[in-house]
């Protein structure tokens, strides 16, 4: 089969950064979907783990957590999937990745593709929607308010992959208000059409701009990058009992100052369920068809935010070029195999 890899960590300006290359077709057991894959997306983690994951010697590490496709084959004991079905997910970071015709995945990790979008509209979804419903409703839980303010969150990163279906599902699920941070015209303009009530510039400062709403210091903030950079004005403004979650990686974070107004912390990692096999495993798949029914409903709509494309190296890398240089407005997805394209 076709697929996409690397053999040695690097920059992604490097041509052998990400390679075409030909690989045999797993063999589907236990619960797993072998699945025919037509779309996938590109999200922060592919580039972080192409930049510095080393494969074990001689063997290509293929990347991607994103896929939409049709189930081919099926492990014995599978029990909720017929092969034929359209099925959506983000896969396990443990297993190899989807940049390739066909991958193995946990059928509980999986959800049926929304019926009213397309391969890559559908595959545009799975990471960041699992990831913002998680914090938002699992971690953050901002359905149950904080006492003393209005319900309104603040969503650091409102532009980029999980900040952009994380908007969509805050207005679709709650009436929570939802304050979102965008500094270019066109990524103000996309966060206003996702339901944002408020926009501010978070290359200002936060807590003046969050102070002039009517809010009032919101009770939830949602960080999705530069949490470090942010993470004083977010002490700042967030209303006294609240509660923080992040996403990002910060080289170092300081919790000390959260304690004066009990503030709770939250970090939310997509993969955790997956990596630990957790007895909730399963509620990737249930979260991932809950998002499916808004989706066909016309509640929520795809993040889709540039089209890359068929899958083949070249497009990768151009789109982890656009992933590491911060400039995306919702998510990159590639489509299809190149048929003329020749594995090394």
């Amino acid at each position: 089969m076709r697929a996409i890899g690397y053999k040695t960590p690097g920059a992604i300006d490097d041509t052998n950064a990400l390679s075409d290359i030909d690989l045999p077709i797993p063999v589907p057991t236990g619960r797993d979907l072998l699945v025919e894959i037509r779309a996938v997306s590109v999200n922060p983690v592919d580039t972080k783990i192409r930049a510095s994951a080393t494969p074990e010697p001689g063997q290509w590490r293929v990347l991607g957590w994103d896929a939409a496709g049709i189930v081919k084959a099926t492990g014995p004991e599978v029990q909720d999937f017929t092969v034929g079905d359209a099925v959506f997910y983000a896969g396990a970071l443990q297993r190899p990745g989807t940049n390739a015709e066909f991958h193995l995945v946990d059928e509980r990790l999986v959800g049926r593709k929304p019926e009213t979008l397309d391969w890559a509209q559908a595959a545009a979804l799975p990471l960041t929607a699992l990831t913002a419903w998680e914090m938002l409703f699992d971690r953050l839980e901002i359905t149950r308010p904080v006492p003393g303010t209005q319900p309104a969150v603040l969503i650091i990163g409102g532009a980029g992959g999980v900040g952009s279906i994380a908007i969509q599902l805050v207005r679709a699920l709650t009436d929570v208000t939802v304050i979102a941070t965008a500094s270019r015209p066109e990524t103000r303009e996309w966060v206003k059409e996702l339901g944002a009530h408020h926009v501010i510039d978070h290359r200002q400062d936060l807590a003046s701009q969050v102070a002039a709403l009517p809010t009032g210091a919101p009770g939830f903030v949602f960080s999705t990058t530069q949490t470090a950079e942010h993470m004083a004005d977010i002490v700042a403004l967030v209303a006294p009992q609240g509660r923080f979650g992040l996403i990002d990686d910060p080289a170092t974070l300081d919790a000390a100052p959260l304690k004066r107004k009990s503030l709770s912390l939250h970090w939310e990692f997509m993969f955790t369920r997956s990596m630990f096999a957790t007895a909730d495993i399963a509620r990737q798949g249930h979260i991932l068809n809950e998002v499916a029914a808004l989706i066909d409903g016309g509640r929520l709509r795809t993040t889709l935010g540039a089209h890359f494309g068929p899958i083949t190296a070249a497009n990768l890398r151009r789109a982890h070029a656009l992933i590491e240089s911060g400039q995306a407005c919702g998510k990159v997805v590639l489509e299809g195999f190149d048929l003329e394209s020749e594995a090394e």
